[in-house]
């Protein structure tokens, strides 16, 4: 891609992110903060964990993005009985003899992993090496993944029986952890009116693999003041109970507090969403708005927390104040 200057190319990111939203919003109603979020983690090579009830549009949602993007996607349904090898592929012996790595569904570019929490430790950390180093491991062979690469994973909250709750070094690997709430009422009615009748959207592709890759590239060039980069790095500090840093909420109510990688996706987040929006750096305002997504499932509330009914957010919104 060839523009004069890096101001020339955010404007024109920011100009793409315009497109893919209302592209996105023919079909998905009612969740426009969703969408950004899904949006913000891609551009920041990002994973997204979307936690809702049933009925949310939470898969129609990864299918559609997808198809506005112009990637390969390709969706797992965990289960209590999927293997490691079912995600990553197996080696069979093909008619020759010899032996030939069939490739599993994580060769893709946008995997969908439904319903996470339903298969055990040993297959979710199958997933693992493949979030953080975009490879995986079979057989005592690396292959490397295509470019981009995300995991956009599904939860369900309130059905816990034969769930397997995701490790913390998993949850980590995930940047925005996002709730999906019941629609406002007037997009339930929108919903229902188009999905009764023959109603039907077509989709065009807006960004290309490359135009997206290169949009990757320019983030990671957008240059953040001092201030903000404290701020950031503080944010997380004062989450951890016990230490220099920890504020006296955290010291109260937390169990355990966000590590490194939080920081480091606030800032990531934050740059993302500035250039998103047009701007040339990021500012407090932009850690602010990226904040609760990428620390609520990375800290633990205590005993304390849970008798005095405090939610996550509200100790995270307290530090932030």
């Amino acid at each position: 891609m060839a523009f004069k200057n890096e101001v020339e190319a955010v404007n024109e990111l920011s100009r793409k992110f315009d497109q893919l939203r209302s592209e996105v919003k023919k079909r998905i109603y009612g969740q426009d903060e969703i969408i950004d979020q899904v949006l913000v983690a891609m551009f920041s090579r990002g994973h997204c964990l979307l936690i809702g009830v049933p009925g949310l549009a939470k898969t129609l949602l990864v299918n559609t993005i997808s198809e506005v993007l112009g990637l390969q996607y390709k969706r797992i349904q965990f289960t209590p009985d999927l293997m490691p090898s079912d995600i990553i592929g197996t080696e069979i012996l093909d008619k020759d003899r010899e032996f030939k790595f069939i490739r599993g569904p994580i060769f893709s570019n946008i995997l969908l992993a439904d319903e996470i929490n339903r298969t055990p430790p040993k297959t979710q950390a199958a997933l693992l090496e493949a979030m953080q180093e975009r490879s995986v491991t079979a057989a005592g062979q690396k292959y490397e993944l295509d470019k981009p690469f995300f995991v956009l994973a599904t939860q369900n909250p309130i059905e816990q029986e034969g769930t397997y709750p995701l490790p913390e070094a998993q949850l980590d690997r995930f940047m925005f952890s996002i709730w999906l709430d019941y629609p406002k009422f007037e997009d339930e009615l929108t919903i229902v009116r188009n999905t009764t009748s023959d109603f039907s959207t077509r989709l065009n592709e807006i960004i290309s693999k490359e135009e997206i890759r290169y949009f990757q590239e320019l983030v990671m060039k957008v240059p953040v003041n001092e201030n903000v980069l404290k701020y950031a790095v503080g944010l997380s500090a004062k989450t951890r109970p016990n230490t220099e840093l920890a504020a006296p909420i955290s010291n109260k109510y937390l169990k355990w507090g966000a590590g490194p990688r939080a920081s480091q996706y606030l800032v990531l987040g934050a740059k993302t969403l500035a250039a998103l929006q047009g701007k040339y750096s990021p500012d407090i305002e932009d850690i602010k708005k990226v904040a609760i997504s990428i620390l609520r499932h990375r800290v633990i509330k205590n005993y304390k927390a849970e008798a005095e009914n405090l939610s996550v957010e509200d100790i995270i919104t307290e530090l932030m104040k």
